[in-house]
């Protein structure tokens, strides 16, 4: 299973970066060739269910996910969401931190463990680094950095 972590910081309340990372289709608007599409009715939260589809025509995957931890950001206390990854070809988890900084800014922490079915383990290491690359400008786009 390949794993790798992302941290950032910005200017953005705790409130707002949650806001904006678990904005789920808005994720999709930032990966080349994927769409997001929410698969429950709102409010967002423990079971909500999602599928990014990353597509060249016909030919394409689907990484369907399940929020299973939902904790909003609080004072005093850091927002965390989970997910499992539970399609077909993409397995494994996420989470997202979300911490207030002193400065009323906030420190973002994705970690995220993958695993795609018929992709041998020694090809992990080049999974990290892509993962580390894709989901950092993802998150740089949706904080605004």
């Amino acid at each position: 299973m390949s794993s790798f972590r992302i941290e950032r910081v910005t200017g953005l309340p705790a409130g707002e970066a949650w806001r904006r990372l678990t904005d789920w289709p808005a994720h999709g608007e930032r990966v080349p060739l994927t769409s997001t599409r929410l698969l429950t009715a709102g409010p967002a939260g423990v079971g909500t269910r999602f599928v990014a589809r990353t597509a060249v025509g016909r030919l394409g995957v689907d990484d369907v996910m399940e929020v299973v931890r939902w904790e909003p950001p609080e004072p005093g206390r850091p927002g965390v969401c989970g997910l499992e990854k539970r399609g077909r070809v993409v397995l494994g988890r996420a989470v997202i931190e979300v911490h207030g900084t002193a400065d009323g800014g906030s420190r973002v922490v994705w970690s995220e463990e993958l695993r795609v079915r018929g992709v041998p383990r020694f090809v992990d290491p080049v999974l990290a680094s892509a993962g580390r690359r894709l989901f950092g400008r993802v998150m740089d786009g949706l904080l605004g950095i």
